[in-house]
């Protein structure tokens, strides 16, 4: 009986689950952001210290629910020995590429080398050559602080609005191109 109860119990009440790559160099950001993500959608969780975290070696796993989808971030380390794995994780529902908005030395974009914070619309510029290679997938850039975490509800909320939305889980390829 409890098992019947048990299962009863998981099938109404589960949620979807959504796995969400968090990709971007090394020092960019990305564990900072997850790290404001769980403090903003899980209400018992205190956080870490945004000056403690330290750089990522391997990956970093988050879970937030927002209403009735269940998101596992993983945050992958941006060190060029990892960037070969990225494409074996591609299977994931979204990903989240995290930029720094103040360019260095290995800028993507050199013309936007300085210490001005750069807006969406260069953001969006430097990145307009992958357009063809998104193809049909829901793309957003959203200006958000990791430590802040201004923004950072703007950009799940429509994220967790797109993965539930998108009947083919992760997009097909013949849906890429």
């Amino acid at each position: 009986m409890y098992t019947l109860l048990s299962g009863l119990w998981k099938y109404m009440f589960q949620k979807d689950e959504y796995c969400i790559l968090i990709l971007g160099l090394d020092n960019a950001g990305k564990t900072t952001f997850l790290e404001q993500t769980k403090t903003k959608f899980n209400r018992n969780y205190k956080g870490m210290n945004l000056s403690k975290i330290t750089t990522t070696v391997g990956l970093n796993i988050g879970t937030i629910d927002v209403g009735s989808a269940r998101l596992m971030f993983w945050d992958l380390g941006g060190q060029e020995e990892l960037q070969s794995l990225w494409d074996k994780m591609l299977e994931a529902s979204s990903l989240v590429s995290v930029a720094e908005c103040y360019p260095q030395q290995r800028s993507f974009h050199s013309s936007l080398e300085g210490n001005t914070c750069l807006s969406v619309g260069d953001i969006k510029t430097a990145f307009s050559d992958c357009a063809s290679k998104i193809g049909k997938r829901d793309c957003l850039v959203q200006p958000c602080s990791a430590l802040t975490g201004q923004g950072v509800n703007d950009g799940i909320e429509w994220m967790v609005k797109c993965v539930i939305r998108n009947i083919h889980r992760p997009p097909r390829q013949k849906d890429i191109t």
